[in-house]
């Protein structure tokens, strides 16, 4: 059986007719230039406005680390996949900071007049938004948040029903969410075998709520593997190849989400398992401290100070951009207004435009288009300065 759309003729003119029209647009096109962002208003139609969201209560998930429970001040939860993200508008100081942290607890808690949402913060060193939440952050703290954001979650008509998930330290809290889920019966005929890298079993992130949910549900597995307690009679050392082959099953996916450090390991290991990029995902991956670590970082530029002239609307600022920061750090370090989200290249909400100078952008998080990369657009969260720049942001 064949289909005729427009007709055979119509059909297969529908190249040249595109052509023309876009054309005869440009031939028509105003000489004023469009200040609208069109990628930035379709990321704005795609997700709701900021929402507040009040703490309603804090617990301990391991000596270092805490579970907040928040709920809407108004309004309700939207909805939301088990893996995805939220990002928290933050004032610390005289700066405006967004920081993203994945939702911890499941979808199905979100739902209904009583529904939260957790997240899971980890402080094992001193660091400027753990330690705002650890000292800051009360039950009645009203917080300003952006939800649901990412594409880090179970699908169905890509994904095997056999998960496998790959995590390191506060890597956990997506698959605790799946699991979550999971155990509630929401992701039904799944199975999620989850191997949980830590150094010690004295700080296992969230292990007595695993332990919990593991009792209570069949289809969920989680092997802990430690690599720097000597007393441990478990899995011992790091996620290797072998251990992958070990406990993965027949079919899998699987699912990453670390440090960096982890992610090459674990990236080098599924390849020679012969994972393809369809079944081997990864959460996105955060910039490193010393960005000298990453492939292509111009040696010597991480010790470079270098002249920043941003540009908003009528208003000009120069400011100063150290070599080893991206450039959203430097305008947060300057209090000057930046709209970010995932903070690794991904979600497109920091574009930039470059209109002089050089920088180099993180394999890690090129989210760009192709036509971005061409037109001298860039993501500020995962582009580093490598001579002076003069750029333009938009006015929030």
């Amino acid at each position: 059986m064949s289909i005729k759309v427009k007709g055979f003729l119509k059909d297969v003119g529908g190249a040249s007719r595109v052509t023309a029209a876009r054309r005869k647009s440009i031939e028509t096109a105003s000489s004023v230039p469009d200040p609208n962002d069109f990628i930035r208003t379709v990321a704005d139609a795609l997700h709701p406005d900021p929402m507040l969201l009040r703490v309603t209560e804090i617990r301990e998930a391991s000596p270092t680390s805490r579970i907040y429970r928040m709920v809407p001040v108004s309004a309700k939860l939207p909805v939301f996949q088990a893996g995805q993200y939220l990002s928290f508008r933050l004032h610390i100081g005289e700066s405006e900071l967004t920081r993203p942290y994945t939702i911890s607890s499941a979808p199905c808690d979100a739902l209904g007049d009583n529904g939260f949402v957790e997240v899971t913060i980890r402080r094992n060193r001193p660091y400027l938004v753990p330690d705002y939440f650890f000292e800051q952050v009360k039950v009645g703290t009203e917080l300003l948040t952006d939800l649901p954001y990412g594409t880090f979650y179970y699908e169905p008509l890509r994904d095997s029903r056999n998960l496998v998930a790959l995590a390191g330290g506060s890597g956990i809290t997506p698959f605790y969410s799946m699991a979550r889920e999971i155990a509630f019966g929401k992701m039904k005929d799944v199975s999620l075998t989850i191997l949980y890298g830590s150094v010690h079993h004295s700080d296992i992130v969230l292990g007595d709520e695993l332990a919990t949910l593991e009792r209570e549900c069949p289809r969920i597995k989680v092997v802990h593997v430690l690599s720097g307690d000597d007393e441990w009679k478990g899995e011992r050392g790091f996620i290797t190849k072998d251990l992958i082959a070990k406990y993965m099953g027949k079919d899998p996916t699987l699912m990453f989400c670390g440090p960096l450090a982890m992610f090459n390991l674990v990236r080098q290991a599924a390849s020679e398992l012969g994972f393809t990029a369809r079944r081997f995902r990864h959460d996105v991956v955060g910039q490193p401290t010393d960005p000298s670590v990453l492939p292509g970082y111009p040696a010597g530029n991480k010790d470079k100070v270098w002249r920043l002239t941003v540009r908003r609307g009528i208003h000009e600022n120069v400011i100063s951009a150290r070599g080893d920061e991206p450039v959203a750090v430097a305008l947060e370090r300057a209090a000057i207004p930046v709209d970010t989200h995932c903070r690794c290249g991904e979600c497109g909400y920091c574009r930039t435009q470059l209109l002089s100078g050089e920088i180099f952008v993180s394999p890690l998080g090129d989210g760009r288009r192709e036509m971005d990369k061409q037109l001298g657009w860039f993501h500020a969260c995962s582009a580093y300065p490598v001579s002076d720049l003069t750029i333009k942001i938009p006015i929030l």
